[in-house]
């Protein structure tokens, strides 16, 4: 079975603190399961970046040595103490260094980590950041592997002994994945189950007269893979003939397929996406009460709107709030805050600050005054569906297409969202999506000052309003004219037209501005 994207796992989240959900998340996940990989306390980190590639110029700016500080030293991605994950890991008496350097590498964020533990082992690894947290660990002390956090792994190694692949093969439980892999004397052989394993194989392993060395590696992702069930539609178009032989709103259709991606029953989906939603809203209160974090260039401006309101200088309205709620998520972030990546830590302001401000706005759902929780709940099985397709298409990258599958596809699954709150059906949900993607198509990625602030929230903003029009104009009956599988197929291809310096690398757009290269400095201490 073809394994798809699913919505907690590579849409609604991850669950973070950081700027950067690309290089902060998905460098602490890397280095959570490097340290299983290693097994065994970690004494010293070279972490090396490809010079070609888009983290060399900004990683430490965008959060990515925070990632591993903290994923390296064995702190929790929403423990306080990330803020300061450098000291801390000091303090465990480990040695992390940072260099950019030259290795193979075919993805723009590739990083190449060599552990070395306490007792002089060492362990090199090779992987990827693939945008929105995700990632994919593919060379282990070069052996290829595809590790991406969401299996329970064994790794067992022999180097000079006796073959012992045929007895292993003979202890294999049922439905699990195993493998060989040889490179002259040396064999890797692998363990992947959708389960935790038997306790009685690991000891097997441990005690084995002809393993060298071993590691057991647990799962980091908050949803485990295989578990799938068969999904009743394949494509946006069969998704679209489902829901009007079902009945089915978009809503119903995200639970749906959440449902088969993970195997979890509908009550635990919802109690996640309701657990997801409170931490949105309670990072929206912590933005709009105020934050405090020396290294960035905005300090709090989300308070701004309600006091010109209470001023008369302008009135009370629906993107009002957008822009004051996508605000605050944004100053959270950007403080370090726990926020939720949706579809990306950079884009976090858009899915969370316009579904809230309809939510709760009177008379946006038939009359009623706003939205029940179960409702907001739909809504955001509704943003995840869409965000699941568009995954599988260009992803969320923007060191591969630009800020159009960040703030882009944000803007298409709060505008589904949005829809699904305003009792929309699967139709005008979808095609509310399609209309707020197309008109963000080809918006460049360019941060001041390696910082995601500026322009990142005004796009947050644009994206946002952008969403909310494009769900009343679908709601009302306009023409999307291009479907929403097309129109993410076109976000794919003019991604390879865009040139990398406005890729997120910090070498065009208003990035090279004379004024952002000041500030630039300004903050370097220039």
């Amino acid at each position: 079975m073809k394994k798809l994207p699913g919505i907690f796992n590579d849409v609604i989240g991850p669950v973070m603190r950081g700027p950067s959900s690309s290089h902060t998340a998905a460098s602490w996940r890397i280095g959570r399961i490097a340290l299983d990989i290693l097994n065994e306390p970690l004494k010293h980190a070279l972490i090396e970046f490809d010079r070609d590639g888009a983290w060399a110029p900004n990683y430490r700016e965008q959060g990515t040595t925070m990632g591993f500080d903290g994923g390296l030293s064995g702190l929790e991605i929403t423990d306080e103490r990330m803020k300061s994950a450098d000291s801390f890991a000091l303090q465990k008496d480990i040695i992390i260094e940072y260099r950019v350097g030259s290795f193979p590498a075919d993805h723009p964020n590739t990083v190449r980590l060599i552990l070395q533990g306490i007792t002089g082992k060492t362990v090199e690894l090779i992987a990827v950041s693939l945008g929105g947290g995700s990632f994919e660990i593919r060379f282990v002390n070069g052996f290829a592997v595809k590790l991406n956090g969401d299996l329970y792994g064994l790794m067992v190694f022999t180097a000079g002994k006796p073959d012992c692949s045929d007895e292993l093969k003979t202890r294999v439980p049922p439905g699990v994945d195993f493998s060989v892999d040889q490179q002259g004397d040396r064999i890797k052989h692998e363990f992947r189950s959708s389960y935790p394993l038997p306790p009685e194989l690991i000891s097997h392993i441990q005690n084995h007269p002809f393993i060298d060395e071993f590691a057991v590696i647990n799962p980091v992702m908050p949803v485990i893979a295989g578990r799938e069930t068969e999904m009743p539609f394949s494509s946006i178009t069969s998704l679209l003939g489902f829901a009007c032989e079902k009945n089915a709103d978009l809503g119903d259709l995200g639970l749906i397929y959440e449902k088969c991606i993970s195997g979890l029953s509908e009550d635990d989906l919802n109690a996640r996406m309701k657990e997801i939603i409170s931490i949105i809203h309670n990072s929206i209160d912590t933005g709009l009460k105020g934050t405090n974090y020396a290294d960035r260039i905005l300090q709090q401006q989300s308070h701004l709107i309600s006091n010109a309101e209470k001023e008369g200088r302008i009135r009370e309205s629906v993107v009002n709030r957008i822009i004051e709620n996508v605000s605050a998520l944004m100053e959270s972030k950007s403080a370090m805050e726990v926020i939720v990546a949706a579809p990306t830590a950079g884009s976090c302001g858009t899915v969370g600050g316009s579904m809230r401000a309809v939510s709760d706005n009177p008379g946006t759902s038939a009359g009623k005054l706003g939205n029940s929780a179960d409702e907001l709940i739909k809504a955001y099985f509704a943003a995840g569906i869409v965000g699941a397709y568009f995954a599988q298409g260009p992803g969320f990258s923007a060191e591969e297409h630009g800020c159009q599958v960040e703030c882009g596809a944000a803007s298409g699954m709060a505008a589904a969202g949005i829809a699904q709150l305003m009792g929309g059906t699967a139709k005008q949900a979808i095609d509310a999506a399609s209309l707020a993607i197309q008109n963000m198509i080809g918006l460049i990625c360019d941060p001041v000052a390696d910082r995601v602030e500026v322009p990142c929230l005004g796009k947050n903003i644009s994206a946002a309003v952008n969403a909310y029009a494009s769900a009343i104009m679908a709601i009302s009956g306009f023409d999307a004219v291009i479907p929403l599988d097309q129109v993410i197929q076109t976000v794919t291809e003019v991604g390879k037209l865009m040139p990398p310096c406005v890729k997120c690398t910090g070498k065009g757009g208003l990035a090279v501005t004379e004024t952002a290269l000041k500030i630039k400095n300004r903050l370097k201490g220039l």
